[in-house]
């Protein structure tokens, strides 16, 4: 958790409501909640903050509202609302009977779906994405997805993450059925928005030549500038204020995730990791990866691989 002109910064759902004096244990890489068991006092204004991790909340009985950047929106029962990292958040309870919420981050989509999850989930991308509000079949069959998914997660199976990371898949895709079908990211928003996603769709893009193998070479901030045709400094600094996080953080996030997706569930030796994530040389790999994990990368794949 970091604070940044009275704006908090969570980089995983338990720092959110730790910092709200809420203590629970989370994964950092997904979560579900019972929104009931976290709020005790309802109505509920939350701070303004930033987060480092998507989120659905599934509202069957309750009203309230929340902000996302300059955009406020209201909802009632039976609503549902996604939220995606970077934007300024706040969110507010009115009254609050029946809700969950799911959180999970970018390494838990790549190491438990696929590599190319956004290509399959656009709507994962997008800047502003207004509460959705399903019909009530339509409801009860997105609560059966995320209700098999609570109970899932209280279980201590071995095979629990994949589990959940199905049942999660047919949530998405039930959800971008209902709702984001035909959603493309790239053409919504104001000027400095479009910037913003762009530059997703062009960090995803290379990342997916990285792994595919058609390209061996790590692009930096200037570079994503340059695809914009945009001065490096406006590029950053449109990035920072929209996203609260610079070009550079983006991709040093986007190339330790990618690491520890292959390090966790490819045979790719360390050597081969390192040319295919852009590094030439393994030591210069293992110290970047070192110093954003605190693990060598045959430590963590140690750690982690089953």
């Amino acid at each position: 958790m970091t604070r940044t002109d009275e704006i908090v910064y969570f980089e995983k759902v338990a720092d959110l409501y730790n910092a709200l004096e809420i203590p629970i244990e989370q994964n950092s890489e997904f979560s579900i909640n019972n929104l009931l068991n976290i709020h005790k006092e309802i109505p509920y204004k939350s701070p303004v903050f930033r987060t480092n991790y998507y989120s659905f909340v599934f509202i069957k009985k309750g009203e309230g509202n929340y902000t996302t950047d300059a955009q406020k929106f209201e909802y009632d029962s039976k609503t549902i609302y996604f939220t995606n990292p970077g934007h300024i958040k706040a969110f507010e309870f009115y009254s609050l009977e029946e809700a969950y919420l799911i959180t999970f981050s970018e390494e838990f989509l790549k190491t438990n779906i696929n590599q190319n999850v956004f290509a399959d989930f656009p709507f994962l991308l997008s800047e502003t994405v207004p509460p959705q509000k399903p019909n009530e079949i339509q409801y009860q069959e997105i609560e059966t997805l995320y209700l098999q998914i609570f109970n899932e997660n209280k279980n201590n199976s071995p095979y629990k993450s994949k589990i959940i990371s199905n049942l999660l898949i047919v949530l998405l895709l039930k959800v971008k059925d209902l709702f984001w079908q035909d959603y493309l990211p790239i053409e919504e928003g104001n000027s400095q928005s479009k910037i913003v996603k762009q530059f997703k769709e062009n960090l995803e893009s290379h990342y997916r030549k990285l792994v595919k193998k058609e390209s061996s070479e790590i692009l930096y901030s200037q570079d994503y500038a340059h695809m914009q045709q945009l001065n490096s400094s406006y590029f950053s600094q449109v990035i920072k204020s929209k996203t609260g996080k610079s070009p550079t953080n983006w991709i040093t996030e986007k190339t330790t995730s990618l690491a520890k997706s292959l390090l966790k569930n490819s045979g790719k030796s360390i050597k081969e990791i390192t040319f295919a994530i852009g590094f030439s040389e393994t030591a210069h790999f293992s110290n970047f990866f070192k110093k954003q994990t605190g693990l060598s990368p045959s430590a963590f794949r140690k750690k982690h691989r089953i």
